[in-house]
């Protein structure tokens, strides 16, 4: 068995199906800071496949970058399914690939609100078919949180894939 597959079986079966199908995957990261495109490069040939991430950790990035809508920066904040949206079909446009995810939350320890506490994570897919916003409520320290998030994003991946 491979040794990617083994060290990170998400991402290889992710990367397996995106293969399988001939499509492309974009990535876009806040409170992530990059993990999910480490774990999607972690898997050798991973270049046939991933066109590339940004890291959009402020605002600006989010809107200049990404093209994520200012409003909506404004009335719904980072975290929130209109950005996560925004940030998905950005970073697909950008990059020119089939499929984009995008990643923001609060991983804390500080920035939570009662509105929006930590763990509270946003993950956007968008393809050609679709683009939707998944909504997560995660526990435990910064660390745990965004190990979580890279799970949940691959997982929403692979289960979109599997479907396809």
């Amino acid at each position: 068995m491979d040794a990617a597959f083994l060290k990170y079986p998400d991402a290889a079966k992710v990367g397996e199906l995106l293969g399988q199908k001939g499509l492309t995957l974009a990535l876009a990261e806040s409170c992530t800071g990059g993990l999910v495109s480490a774990r999607i490069t972690g898997v050798p040939g991973s270049s046939l496949y991933y066109k590339g991430g940004v890291v959009s950790y402020d605002n600006r990035v989010k809107e200049k970058v990404l093209g994520v809508n200012a409003q909506d920066l404004k009335l719904y904040g980072a975290v929130s399914r209109q950005v996560a949206r925004g940030m998905a079909l950005g970073v697909k446009d950008l990059l020119e690939a089939d499929i984009a995810l995008s990643v923001t939350g609060i991983a804390g320890p500080g920035g939570g609100t009662e509105d929006k506490p930590v763990g509270l994570v946003y993950i956007g897919l968008s393809s050609r078919e679709i683009t939707k916003e998944y909504e997560l409520h995660l526990a435990g320290s910064r660390d745990e949180i965004r190990r979580a998030t890279v799970k949940e994003a691959l997982e929403i991946l692979r289960s979109y894939l599997t479907m396809q």
